[in-house]
């Protein structure tokens, strides 16, 4: 599991949860394709690569072909995740919020989610 993380101010407002969803999903897909052609150099070559998202409003958004009036405010750099979703570069599925890895890394979690996560990164525990 190849996992990427950072923190940054957003450039723009988000009104909704689903636009700060759709935003983050649009930064991230972008992280991805710089990803992928830095690993194709290496050899490695991945055709579809999942982005786990715990909204469904933004993967609702995200999958609509269709702009709408409330998505025509948001920067279009944030809708290059559409173009690699419909050419099968980028693939946008639910997990449930309970179920979000990367929670780990932005949320105070109880002790018993936090060794669950650990263990799904394959972090061990130093004594």
């Amino acid at each position: 599991m190849l996992i990427s993380w950072f923190s940054k101010k957003q450039n723009s407002v988000a009104l909704s949860t689903t636009e700060a969803e759709y935003i983050a999903a649009g930064s991230c897909c972008a992280q991805i394709m710089w990803m992928k052609q830095q690993l194709l150099d290496y050899g490695f070559n991945f055709v579809k690569v999942t982005i786990r998202c715990d909204n469904t409003s933004a993967i609702c958004l995200e999958k609509n072909p269709v702009h709408h009036s409330i998505t025509k405010h948001i920067d279009i750099r944030y809708h290059f995740i559409k173009d690699h979703i419909e050419k099968g570069d980028i693939e946008l599925v639910f997990v449930p919020a309970q179920e979000q890895v990367a929670d780990i890394f932005t949320k105070p979690l109880d002790e018993q989610t936090f060794s669950k996560f650990r263990l799904e990164l394959g972090l061990c525990e130093i004594e």
